[in-house]
């Protein structure tokens, strides 16, 4: 088997891959969802591959890995890597979990970072969160400089840079760093017992203001902090203030979603600098990437919670058959939801419901396990996008 082709189209505003062969076999990834400018790349690694036995992904993966980059640049990549997965396990009939080494968890938790509960005040949006029927046992809310707060004025100390019109970086005025604090005491009181909290809190923070803000929480009895000092975006890791950091609370401390290739996550893990790590198999290089990760976190006791909200339904998928076979240290993935909520009718082999008691059943259908409806999908293709399923 030979690799013909790799097509890209936007559904929505999710960039999706089609790798094809000269079998009649075709493979998808994605790109998170808003990320449609990678395009291009796609050009670029598209004749490295072509010709490639697409069965041989590791083979496959070494012509390509080291033309990526921190996020977003390691995107591509990554979505190409997903798809040879999906081709892998449809020639062999098997789903892309057992060609990992195989499931070992027949369900898989999730938390909710993405989908949305109506609701006039923050008491009737969490009402209305616990009575849905995803029952989701873990959320994570944004905090601080990633829930909007920095652009509320005199939130930092710091002045926006030349054509910004606020902070995104600095020191917290005191009012601020005790608004962050009160908002998790209210968040956590409404949440109760039941579901855990995890809070996505930058990056931005000082690492005194990160410090004393992780020593407050510590009676909430949080799922972890993340990226107070760098992540996101960030091209860099900054593994010894996040060690200083770590060694100055109980909160567990949570980075990693921006970090490309297993390599960049020595330091971080090697000197206990988190407790928690959050690559995104979109970013990351792959599943075959984030599994690796995840084994070397295993070794050095760090949990591992991958990141995922925006990477739709074919991630969602992706994030389902990795998450089966990742070591003990797992918690749960980020849970993607479908945006435009038409995604849902062009998507089948999902099951229904596809979140039961905060957790999803890992299938067993060949390579990601779904398909694309074509007839209905090709509603949503621009015209320059056409012929991406023929």
């Amino acid at each position: 088997m030979k690799i013909t082709d790799v097509r890209t189209a936007l559904l929505g505003d999710t960039l999706v891959v089609r790798v094809t062969t000269d079998e009649g076999i075709c493979g998808y990834g994605c790109v998170e969802r808003t990320r449609e400018f990678v395009r291009p790349l796609f050009d670029i690694l598209a004749p490295y591959v072509i010709g490639e036995n697409p069965t041989e992904v590791e083979r496959t993966m070494l012509k390509i890995r080291r033309l990526g980059a921190f996020k977003p640049w390691g995107k591509a990549v990554s979505a190409i890597e997903v798809a040879l997965w999906d081709l892998a396990g449809k020639a062999a009939g098997l789903p892309i979990h057992r060609l990992l080494g195989g499931k070992v968890r027949d369900r898989v938790r999730v938390y909710n970072g993405g989908k949305n509960y109506p609701g006039d005040t923050l008491a009737e949006q969490i009402a209305n969160l616990k009575a849905g029927p995803e029952g989701f046992t873990m959320i994570k809310g944004g905090s601080a400089f990633h829930g909007g707060m920095s652009k509320v004025p005199n939130f930092t100390y710091s002045e926006p840079r030349d054509g910004w019109a606020y902070s995104t970086r600095g020191p917290l005025t005191e009012w601020a760093l005790k608004d962050t604090i009160n908002r998790v005491a209210e968040l956590k009181e409404l949440l109760g017992d039941d579901i855990g909290l995890a809070l996505d809190c930058g990056p931005g923070w000082t690492l005194p203001d990160a410090i004393k803000f992780a020593k407050a929480v510590e009676p909430y009895n949080l799922l972890w902090l993340e990226d107070l000092l760098t992540g996101d975006y960030t091209p860099y890791i900054n593994p010894r203030q996040y060690r200083e950091l770590t060694a100055s609370t109980t909160t567990p401390i949570h980075t990693g979603e921006q970090i490309y290739l297993r390599q960049n996550f020595v330091e971080l893990l090697s000197t206990n600098a988190v407790r928690v790590i959050g690559p995104d198999p979109l970013d990351v290089g792959g599943l075959a990437e984030l599994k690796w990760v995840a084994e070397l976190a295993d070794v050095y006791g760090v949990l591992i919670a991958p990141h995922g909200t925006l990477d739709g339904l074919i991630g969602l998928a992706a994030l389902v058959q990795v998450s089966a076979t990742l070591p003990d240290n797992y918690l749960a993935f980020e849970y993607p939801v479908g945006r435009p909520d038409w995604w849902y009718d062009i998507i089948t082999g999902l099951p229904d419901p596809i979140v039961k008691d905060g957790f999803i059943e890992v299938w067993d259908a060949p390579g990601l396990g779904i398909d694309f409806n074509v007839d209905e999908a090709k509603r949503y293709l621009s015209e320059q996008d056409q012929g991406f399923f023929d």
